[in-house]
C-alpha cells in the first residue's frame, strides 16, 4: 500500500459488522465469486486490492490488463488493469450462510442487513465493484448506474438506496449484454456521491480512481454545489 494513505484495520472477524467488512463484502457481492474454500474478489484498482487483502487477510494473486465491453454497447470495448484477490479457508462457507451470498453456482439470497449499520461503506464497495460513472457531456451531468448478472444483487442494491440518508431514485432494472443493470436519476448523483465518499479520505476505504472520477466528472456538470472531501488521489 502507498505510504501516503492510511492503513486500513483489519478487523478480528471478516463476518463481524465493521466499516472494513461492510466494504470489503460490497466488493465481494459486486465482482467475487464464493468457492468452497475459496473468496476471490476481482478489482480495477491496485490500491483497492491491497486494502481488500488487508481487511480479509487474503493475498493479492494476480494481476493482467483485460478488454471489456461497455454495458450499454457491445460494440465499444475498454482496457483497463484487473487485480484478483483471494483469500482461502473457510471463509466462503461461513459468508454464504452468514451473509446469503451465492457460492459454488448456487442462487444468492443477499441477506445484507447485518452490515446495513454501515450502510454507506457497504454501498460504496458495491459502486467500486459492480457501478459505472460517467459524464454526461450531452446534457452536463453525471450518471451512476449498477450492472450486475444477478438480478437480485440489483434488488438489493435498490433497497440500499431506498434506505439511504440522501434521496436516490432509480430507474427498473433492464435487461444487458452482461445481465442487468439500473441507472441513478442524474439529479441525485451529485448528493448521492458527496454522501457516499463522506469520511474516506480518513478511512481509506475507497478506490483512488474510482473517487478521482466522479470528484471530476461532478466538477464538469452543470449546475452541481455538491463536492467530494478531500483531494487527491
Amino acid at each position: 500500500m502507498s505510504a501516503d494513505q492510511p492503513a486500513v484495520d483489519a478487523p478480528d472477524s471478516a463476518l463481524a459488522a465493521h466499516p472494513e467488512t461492510a466494504y470489503f463484502w460490497g466488493h465481494v457481492a459486486g465482482a467475487g465469486d464464493l468457492a468452497e474454500s475459496c473468496v476471490t474478489v476481482e478489482t480495477s484498482d491496485e490500491a483497492v486490492a491491497d486494502r481488500l487483502a488487508a481487511i480479509a487477510g487474503g493475498e493479492r494473486t494476480d494481476h493482467r490488463v483485460t478488454e471489456r465491453e461497455y454495458a450499454h454497447d457491445t460494440s465499444v470495448t475498454r482496457r483497463e488493469d484487473e487485480y484478483t484477490v483471494q483469500v482461502f479457508g473457510d471463509l466462503a462457507g461461513r459468508a454464504a450462510a452468514a451473509f446469503g451470498l451465492p457460492i459454488s453456482g448456487e442462487a444468492g439470497g443477499y441477506r445484507l442487513d447485518a452490515l446495513r449499520e454501515y450502510d454507506r461503506q457497504l454501498l460504496r464497495g458495491l459502486v467500486e465493484s459492480c457501478g459505472t460513472v460517467c459524464f454526461k457531456s450531452s446534457s452536463g451531468t453525471v450518471g451512476v448506474s449498477f450492472v450486475h448478472e444477478d438480478r437480485a444483487l440489483l434488488d438489493s442494491v435498490q433497497s440500499l438506496l431506498d434506505d439511504a440518508p440522501v434521496d436516490a431514485p432509480y430507474d427498473d432494472a433492464a435487461e444487458a449484454s452482461s445481465g442487468y443493470y439500473f441507472g441513478v436519476a442524474d439529479d441525485a448523483v451529485p448528493e448521492l456521491g458527496a454522501w457516499l465518499y463522506e469520511g474516506s479520505e480518513e478511512s481509506g476505504l475507497f478506490a483512488p480512481s474510482r473517487r478521482r472520477k466522479l470528484r471530476r466528472s461532478l466538477e464538469q456538470a452543470d449546475g452541481v454545489a455538491a463536492t467530494l472531501a478531500g483531494g487527491e488521489p
